[in-house]
């Protein structure tokens, strides 16, 4: 298979992508165990795309329960260069109202114990992640938005994304906090697939979508179930609108980006030195340096 440039995760209310065509199942496997799902790889106006749901297809895999380091390997090992990740999200700003869409530029870590690096083993690196989300790629995004007019949505360029452990939502009180902190938005997802993006040097931007003004907002209890999921659709739809523009907008001006050299001064190890099985476990992403 021709290697996939593009890449993109879909969160919870996108389990899938309408326009792509010729459509295949790819299963992977990887050294870090199975993806959340098998992807999908078709093409978008004639551009080839691999989409993978977060959660599984069915929503079955908790945010703790998610594999990974499996999904970004995978993604690195059909060639994805540049990964849109579309999550929902919470707001925790009063101007970032439901169905806005935001592209973070910066993560608060609230998880526990979850796998956020490939290294180890006998092989240390250090990214750097002053800025965890691509710059280039997140203009790219933000060009779609705007060039759709999408009703009822505001885009917010930049913000920070506070990332829980869950799979409950925060206390009041933990809202607040982080409202304290300046953060306008929150999931349960996205620092990982950062984390492991750049030190797989693929490009990553997260699309947030909010569904809700989390726990803190004055009106929170007039919120229904019924509201977030119908909320959640909206997104959804609207999430794959900006998605196909973008990779149009990536086919024919694929930008530079600095996530593409992330491990050129990263790797403190002499890889002389690596113990053989960790080279080959990690060959995929090592092999420009190796």
């Amino acid at each position: 298979m021709n290697p996939v440039k593009i890449g993109i995760i879909g969160g919870s209310g996108l389990y899938k992508m309408e326009a792509l065509e010729g459509v295949k199942e790819v299963v992977i496997d990887t050294p870090f165990g199975a993806p959340s799902d098998a992807f999908i790889v078709g093409t978008l106006d004639g551009t080839s795309v691999a989409f993978l749901a977060r959660h599984g297809r069915n929503h079955h895999l908790l945010p703790a329960e998610l594999p990974f380091q499996a999904n970004i390997y995978a993604m690195k090992s059909l060639g994805v260069e540049y990964l849109i990740s579309a999550s929902a999200v919470g707001s925790l700003k009063a101007e970032v109202k439901p169905l806005d869409m935001v592209l973070p530029d910066q993560f608060i870590d609230r998880t526990k114990d979850r796998p956020s690096t490939f290294f180890g083993e006998g092989i240390v690196a250090h990214i750097t992640f002053d800025h965890p989300t691509c710059p280039a790629l997140s203009a790219v995004v933000a060009e779609s938005i705007q060039s759709l007019d999408l009703p009822d949505v505001t885009l917010h360029q930049g913000g920070t994304y506070v990332c829980m452990e869950g799979p409950a939502f925060s206390t009041k009180a933990e809202s607040e906090l982080y409202r304290s902190w300046g953060a306008s938005v929150i999931g349960m997802t996205n620092l990982q697939e950062a984390k492991l993006a750049r030190e797989a040097e693929i490009a990553y931007t997260t699309l947030a979508l909010a569904t809700d003004y989390d726990c803190w907002h004055p009106d929170h209890d007039s919120v229904t179930v019924e509201m977030i999921i119908g909320n959640l659709h909206h997104n959804a739809e609207n999430a794959q609108k900006v998605i196909r523009s973008a990779v149009q907008r990536l086919a024919s001006n694929p930008p530079e980006s600095m996530a593409h050299t992330a491990l050129k001064y990263a790797i403190l190890t002499d890889l002389d030195k690596v113990p053989a099985a960790t080279k080959t476990k990690l060959a995929l992403i090592l092999q420009k340096y190796l």
